[in-house]
């Protein structure tokens, strides 16, 4: 099913340590610094934010909760000095998604910010994973990994890996099967033009067409459920940031317990597919050097048109 491409790193973190950073601090940020406290997943957790009382009023509404967890020390900066020694710093500055905009309509804006925060970050993440979450994500994971020019593998973005969650979980109700054991992934772009891998998706070792419960569309009505799901929740409540905190503190747990889990991630590809020059979401090994190495899955040929066309939106937005 799967070829392998190793990614060739050295490794970047102490293996005891869990140090983790988080530039910006709106409701996807304050909502990851929760996720990863809830979890117990850190020692020190760094937020950082432009305004100084923002910031202090978030360190202690959760610094009100650390008495029925894990100890966790938690630094307030507004200074990107402060992320020296961090292992893993989240980045979720930007513009959020407003109702009737789509992602690729943040580009311009938040190309602009990335422009400003990746040389003020740059001398102090030399031996740190970065995570991009700030939307359009495939289009700043490859502004940023070319700005800080860290290995190969050390800029990833959370990608598809909430479209891959959302996917599963409706395919679930369908099949009647717990979404951990299904291997279906959502691919290409975090957004309009991403696409569902039915080709090779299975459960149980078992391809989706053979599947009792499985018809093709009602894996493409699942699919659509999960293209529209964001459009939905921002329309209803203005924004979405519970789903994509579990996705982040997920990611992070994965990268600082080195568990070389495969994930769905934004990353850097050079001949992949026959495509280079892009950043786009493809099965990753994720461990304590971030993505350590890339798959490249068994696609059909209209899903690889998919995947070209993804690439395509992606660079035309860059």
């Amino acid at each position: 099913m799967f070829k392998e491409r190793i990614v060739e790193n050295s490794n970047c973190m102490q293996n005891d340590s869990r140090k983790v950073g988080i530039v910006g601090l709106g409701k996807v940020g304050i909502t990851a610094a929760y996720a990863l406290l809830l979890r117990q997943t850190v020692d020190e957790l760094v937020l950082i934010s432009r305004s100084a009382d923002r910031v202090e009023g978030e360190k202690l509404d959760l610094e009100h909760g650390l008495s029925f967890l894990e100890p966790t020390k938690i630094t307030t900066s507004t200074d990107y000095s402060a992320l020296k020694d961090v292992d893993v710093v989240v980045i979720t500055a930007g513009a959020a998604q407003k109702p009737g905009e789509s992602r690729l309509d943040l580009a311009n804006q938040n190309k602009q910010i990335i422009d400003e925060l990746g040389p003020k970050l740059a001398p102090y993440v030399q031996n740190s994973v970065v995570v991009v979450v700030s939307n359009p994500v495939d289009v700043l994971t490859q502004r940023l990994a070319s700005i800080l020019g860290l290995p190969p593998g050390r800029v990833l973005g959370s990608g598809t890996m909430l479209d891959t969650a959302r996917f599963r979980f409706h395919l679930s109700e369908m099949l009647r099967v717990n979404p951990r054991s299904i291997h279906a992934y959502i691919l290409g772009e975090h957004g309009d033009s991403s696409f569902p891998v039915l080709s090779s998706a299975a459960v149980g070792g078992q391809t989706l067409d053979h599947f009792p419960d499985y018809s093709s569309d009602q894996a493409l009505q699942a699919f659509s459920q999960t293209r529209d799901a964001a459009a939905k929740i921002i329309q209803a409540k203005g924004a979405t940031f519970y789903a994509i905190g579990v996705v982040v503190s997920q990611l992070v747990q994965t990268i600082l317990y080195d568990r070389k889990s495969v994930l769905p991630v934004s990353v850097p590809i050079e001949n992949y597919l026959g495509q280079s020059g892009l950043s786009i979401s493809v099965p990753c090994i994720i461990g304590r050097n971030g993505a350590e190495q890339i798959l490249t899955i068994s696609m059909s040929e209209p899903e690889r048109n998919q995947f070209r066309l993804s690439c395509e939106i992606i660079k035309n937005a860059a």
